[in-house]
């Protein structure tokens, strides 16, 4: 089994290596995991057999699996040493974009992180805060072709060194944080969104707050059906980062401020979704099949509504595993979704209000003696 593999890593890995050819991705993908099949099956022969792997196959196995992780597949956008001679990565506005992401100066890594060359700044939030590695991947790719296309129309003008237009993050902004700014207004918080006084850094700390929220979003799952929740943890998120971008110390432990949940691999999922998408589900369960009434159990608008109230800070942060959100009896369920429908249809009629200059206290009082 040894000798086998040796002559498949000489034959065909080595051939992939020294091969001029560096544009069959595909391929040397599939050699890659071929050989690392090879390995498993030879480790498992050689623990049956009492016999150790040599040391130059064991170096060699490191080599590839590190190549096997540049040549990962991507959707449209390629983003490793090895993508700069593809034609899409050579796109002015995208390598202004791409130039962007990896100004990670003046970022405080973790103690023992061993930075590599080609870190950007959502690595160094997935390093801080617990991300999926895929979910950093797709949120790159998304980040880069949503600022491409914004940019694109902001100036079509060929540039030689393209730089990333400040319009195209405001716009991008803007259009990101419609709902959380309202959300803010509303509960009557200041926004998270602070910016540094140091012009050079505005760019920078604007693209952190937009990369915090698509990684956010995009490891959310159902809790994107409840909008308000995900305005209530990208708020205290985001107050983190500006935190421990601005050097905070905290009071507590006298050292740096940390973000609640992080420093452990998808400790964001883990931590922050799925509890909260558990107590859904729990509370789906108590329905059994839709035989409850609907007064009697809590639904996706309700759990939303409960993040449009002040209420929704009793939960803290990190949340309270004993909060009310998590744990209800029956009859404080019952007392909740009426709590909940009446601060509902108190929030729409007093949008109504400023649409329309109607009289629809009449209409509201009568609903609330109907519930």
């Amino acid at each position: 089994m040894q000798s086998f593999y040796q002559h498949y890593y000489k034959k065909y890995i080595q051939a992939l290596v020294n091969s001029a050819d560096k544009d069959d991705r595909a391929q040397r993908t599939k050699e890659y995991q071929t050989a690392s099949v090879l390995f498993e099956v030879l480790k498992a022969v050689n623990q049956t057999e009492d016999v150790e792997v040599p040391d130059e196959i064991l170096e060699a196995h490191t080599k590839f699996e590190e190549k096997l992780q540049i040549d990962a597949p991507y959707n449209n956008l390629p983003h490793d040493p090895d993508s700069q001679n593809q034609a899409i990565t050579r796109f002015p506005k995208i390598q202004a974009i791409v130039t962007a992401l990896c100004n990670t100066r003046d970022l405080p890594w973790p103690a023992g992180h061993k930075k590599k060359l080609d870190e950007d700044m959502l690595d160094w939030l997935q390093t801080m805060f617990g991300f999926q590695k895929d979910n950093v991947a797709n949120q790159r790719e998304n980040l880069i072709l949503l600022l491409v296309n914004v940019h694109i129309r902001q100036s079509q003008r060929l540039e030689q060194q393209p730089k990333l237009d400040d319009r195209a993050l405001t716009i991008v902004m803007k259009k990101l944080f419609k709902n959380y700014k309202k959300w803010c207004k509303y509960l009557g918080r200041k926004s998270s969104l602070w910016m540094p006084t140091i012009q050079q850094e505005v760019q920078q700390r604007k693209l952190l707050y937009i990369c915090l929220y698509l990684l956010i979003w995009g490891e959310a799952a159902n809790l994107r059906f409840m909008p308000a929740c995900l305005c209530y943890i990208y708020h205290h998120m985001a107050f983190e980062l500006y935190g421990i971008l601005a050097g905070s110390v905290s009071p507590m432990t006298g050292e740096g401020i940390k973000p609640a949940y992080g420093g452990e691999d998808e400790a964001f999922l883990q931590k922050v979704v799925t509890p909260i998408d558990k107590t859904v589900a729990k509370e789906a369960k108590r329905s059994r099949g839709g035989e409850l009434k609907h007064s009697e159990r809590r639904h996706y608008d309700d759990f939303n509504e409960y993040f449009w109230s002040v209420q929704c800070f009793r939960l803290g942060w990190p949340m309270r595993a004993d909060a009310d959100f998590f744990c209800q009896t029956a009859e404080e369920l019952r007392k909740s979704y009426r709590c909940f429908s009446t601060f509902a249809l108190a929030r729409l009629f007093s949008i109504q209000r400023c649409r329309r200059n109607d009289d629809v206290n009449d209409t509201f009082d009568k609903i609330l003696k109907m519930m």
